[in-house]
């Protein structure tokens, strides 16, 4: 193995490590307005500080994976980062603002008792939630698909070209997944109203998650050319996945929760690999010509550019997993409607 291609399987674990983690995490803000009714004001704000409260500890750290990802990409693929953050971006600021708007969010809305100052920031996190599940669905359906690149590596269309059909329903593919991923990181975390809801959520959201998955990847076959380039490794990746996914409900059926999740979790990493799969050993794919795609060759840097980046990722990604992996050990415990124990 090559740096070039190890630099393209070491940034596609960046991205699978921010869906994996993040997921979830976009799946609760979005819950967050529809789980928590009730006709007591002030039981619904209890029951959304729970729910931000099982997010809280982990969210600013689960964005690092995006981030280094991001710096990765350039670092690693400058062609790819100079053209993909040029021509996506609007769609990628709009990602930004809302994150940024989530995050801000999450600090602020206990700050005041007032019911209305809260309500707002919980609408702020919801859409802080919803935009970003969309526009990550939107950009890597249009990575696979292809995006009008010309010979120079500029990105020649305008950002409604990202808005075409296929891109849409990657967006609604992920906005379903991670809703469901969510729920299911919810049930995994809580007890009582909030747990059972989460539940009721998932059985209602898990029949659209396994239609639009199946959906996805029969249009991805005929409208990509990932069939031909991957051959029966294309379908074997994606169909497990839809396999975990429909298994996933019996092992909640049965309580058994942390597989369910675990199940989920799985469908959401092998949509993501089967995009890399069916990208490799391009990063960007042209619509326009296809010896004008951006390739894991053209793209990278140089040779001792990669080498030195390697040498630095064997020293610090440990360092990371075992600090994120610890902070997820020490919050693993279930969270309680006790309102002196919440934080957020």
């Amino acid at each position: 193995m090559n740096l070039n291609i190890l630099w393209f399987v070491l940034i596609t674990v960046l991205y699978l490590g921010y869906f994996l983690l993040e997921g979830f995490d976009f799946g609760v803000g979005i819950l967050l307005p529809f789980l928590s009714k009730d006709s007591d004001a002030h039981r619904v704000d209890i029951k959304r500080r729970l729910m931000i409260n099982t997010i809280g500890p982990h969210w600013d750290g689960n964005e690092v994976w995006l981030i280094t990802a991001g710096g990765a990409t350039f670092a690693a693929f400058p062609h790819w980062y100079a053209t993909l953050f040029s021509g996506f971006y609007l769609a990628l600021f709009l990602l930004l603002l809302a994150l940024i708007m989530r995050g801000v969010a999450f600090e602020f809305r206990s700050k005041d008792e007032n019911p209305r100052w809260r309500a707002t920031w919980d609408w702020a996190i919801f859409i802080g939630s919803l935009i970003p599940a969309i526009l990550l669905g939107i950009t890597f359906a249009n990575l696979l698909l292809g995006v009008p690149i010309d010979a120079n590596m500029n990105y020649v269309g305008t950002f409604f070209d990202l808005l075409n059909p296929y891109a849409l329903l990657g967006g609604i593919t992920t906005l379903i997944t991670f809703t469901i991923y969510g729920a299911l990181f919810l049930n995994l975390k809580t007890t009582g109203e909030v747990k059972d809801e989460a539940e009721k959520a998932f059985k209602r959201l898990w029949p659209w998650g396994v239609i639009i998955q199946v959906i996805f990847w029969v249009v991805s076959f005929t409208t990509t050319d990932m069939m031909a380039r991957t051959g029966a490794l294309g379908v074997i990746i994606p169909l497990v996945g839809i396999v975990t996914l429909l298994i996933s409900s019996s092992y909640l059926s049965r309580k058994e929760e942390g597989w369910a999740f675990v199940l989920v979790a799985a469908t959401v990493a092998l949509t993501l690999v089967n995009i890399f799969v069916g990208l490799y050993p391009r990063v960007m794919v042209s619509s326009l010509n296809d010896t004008w795609s951006l390739t894991i060759q053209n793209a990278a840097s140089s040779p001792y550019t990669l080498w030195v980046m390697t040498i630095v990722a064997l020293i610090f990604t440990p360092i990371v997993l075992i600090y994120q992996g610890w902070s997820y050990w020490v919050f693993r415990k279930r969270i309680g409607q006790s309102p002196e124990k919440l934080v957020y």
